[in-house]
């Protein structure tokens, strides 16, 4: 299972034991498990640490499952969401189609069959958008967090690639300080002058145009 090694995953999920078994056994396969015990706390989470697989429950207090997934999908549509639940009903099913689902899977829970699932989502999805084409020129591979201008690679610093990484991969959205400052500087305070100073070297690295801002709220990167 090679192929999860590199990845965080979200499993959000109420039942506590649950939670915690399946946690426990996604830990020896990710890179990094990330939990919630509902789809508010999980949509949170999922702003935070930006995991690259999504698996949930539906039925959930406070926000399901699939109003967690449509959230998610409108911040992030390539992220793979697999689903778990322990409803038939063909309105759930629909739904979950609708809000774009990667899977629906039946309880009780076959961790091998869920692992399979989870590899071929990995396999097909994730590499699939591993190469993100910019514009310009401008390529990133997200797996292995290259930025390449016209076939050569820039040299970036390991955070300056989890900042670009995080833009790219809400390519055309805003993404907010508060957010770039969970991402990059993991537990540091860092002040917005020095997230500016941050910005400018990546700049001159990459180029004036490279990245937008919006004064006092967040930076992007466009499609163009």
């Amino acid at each position: 299972m090679g192929n999860l090694k590199d990845l965080t995953i979200l499993l959000v999920e109420d039942e506590n034991r649950a939670r915690e078994s399946m946690g426990e056994i996604f830990a020896n396969e990710f890179k990094k498990v990330v939990t919630a015990g509902n789809g508010d706390e999980g949509l949170k989470k999922f702003k935070k640490f930006s995991p690259d697989i999504v698996v949930t429950d539906i039925a959930m207090p406070i926000m399901d499952g699939l109003d967690m997934s449509k959230e998610i999908k409108e911040i992030s549509k390539n992220t793979p969401i697999v689903v778990l639940s322990a409803f038939s009903e063909k309105e759930r099913l629909l739904k979950a189609i609708d809000v774009g689902i990667d899977k629906y899977l039946m309880k009780p829970i076959d961790m091998d069959e869920l692992f399979l699932i989870l590899q071929n989502i990995a396999k097909s999805k994730i590499e699939s958008v591993n190469l993100v084409e910019i514009g310009d020129g401008y390529l990133f591979n997200q797996t292995k967090r290259v930025l390449v201008k016209d076939e050569v690679e820039i040299t970036l610093t390991k955070k300056e690639l989890a900042f670009v990484s995080l833009l790219v991969k809400r390519l055309g959205t805003l993404v907010l300080i508060e957010e770039i400052k969970n991402v990059v500087w993991v537990g540091e305070k860092v002040s917005e002058a020095a997230i500016r100073t941050f910005v400018k070297r990546i700049r001159d690295k990459v180029g004036a145009e490279f990245i937008k801002n919006v004064p006092g709220l967040g930076y992007k990167i466009d499609l163009r």
